[in-house]
C-alpha cells in the first residue's frame, strides 16, 4: 500500500466515524482498525488526533471555499452590488452542490460542522479561522452589505440562526426525508432541499424584529466550534 493510499484510507475512515460517533467518542484505534492500518501510521502522517480532525475538515473546506469564492467573484463582476438571493444561491446551490459534484458529501460535512459547534474543539475553531477566515469574512461582509438596515448584533444572530438551520437541515437530511416520505408520500433530493432552504434563509435574515436594541458585534470570526479543546 502506498503512502497516499494509507492517508486516504485513514481520512476516509476518520470522516465516517467522526460524523457517526463524534470526535471525542472516536478513538484513534477505532480509526486505524477501520482503515486497516497501524496506529503508527496516524502519528506519522498526521502527528495527532487534533491534526487528523483538521485534515478531515480540510478535505471539505478547501474545495467548498474555492467554489464559493469563484462564484462570488463571478457574480460580483456585474456592476450591481450582490443581492441577498445571489449570495445565498452562491452558498447553497453552487458551493454545497459543488461539493457533491466533487464526490464530497454535503450532508456529512454539515454533520461534522454541527459537531464542531457542540463538542469542545477549540483547536478546530482556531484552524478554521486561520485557514478559511478570509473566505468567511468575505461572504459575511457581502451578506451584511446586502442588509444595510439590519444592525450588527441582529445581523450576527440572524447569520448564526441561518447557519444553524442549514447545518440541522442537511445533517439530518436522511431522517427528515424519511419523515417527509412517510407522512406526505413525497420525496426530496439535496438540490430540491437547497432550493427550499434559500428563501427560508432570506426570510430569516430580513424579517422585522421590533424591540431589540442594536450594538457592535464582538470579534466576529469564522464558525468552527466552541472555545474548549479536545480531550
Amino acid at each position: 500500500m502506498s503512502q497516499t493510499d494509507t492517508v486516504h484510507r485513514i481520512l476516509d475512515a476518520a470522516e465516517v466515524l467522526f460524523a457517526e460517533r463524534g470526535f471525542t467518542e472516536t478513538s484513534l484505534r477505532t480509526i486505524t482498525s477501520t482503515a486497516g492500518v497501524n496506529l503508527a501510521a496516524v502519528n506519522y502522517h498526521f502527528g495527532s488526533k487534533k491534526e487528523l480532525i483538521q485534515a478531515v475538515f480540510e478535505r471539505f473546506l478547501t474545495p467548498f471555499t474555492e467554489i464559493l469564492n469563484r462564484e462570488l467573484t463571478r457574480r460580483g463582476a456585474a456592476s450591481e452590488p450582490l443581492q441577498l438571493d445571489d449570495l445565498l444561491q452562491s452558498l447553497y446551490r453552487v458551493a454545497l452542490a459543488g461539493l457533491a459534484s466533487q464526490g464530497r458529501d454535503p450532508k456529512r460535512f454539515m454533520r461534522l460542522l454541527g459537531l464542531a459547534y457542540t463538542q469542545s474543539q477549540g483547536h478546530l475553531r482556531r484552524f478554521i479561522v486561520s485557514r478559511y477566515g478570509d473566505s468567511y469574512r468575505r461572504f459575511a461582509g457581502q451578506l451584511a452589505a446586502a442588509l444595510p438596515h439590519v444592525d450588527p448584533v441582529t445581523f450576527y444572530w440572524r447569520l448564526y440562526f441561518m447557519l444553524g438551520a442549514t447545518v440541522f437541515s442537511l445533517s439530518s437530511f436522511d431522517a427528515i426525508e424519511a419523515i417527509l416520505r412517510e407522512d406526505f408520500g413525497a420525496e426530496s433530493s439535496l438540490e430540491e432541499t437547497l432550493a427550499r432552504l434559500a428563501p427560508a434563509a432570506v426570510a430569516m435574515l430580513t424579517a422585522p424584529m421590533p424591540g431589540v436594541g442594536s450594538g457592535q458585534v464582538p470579534g466576529a470570526s469564522a464558525p468552527g466550534g466552541s472555545t474548549g479543546d479536545n480531550r
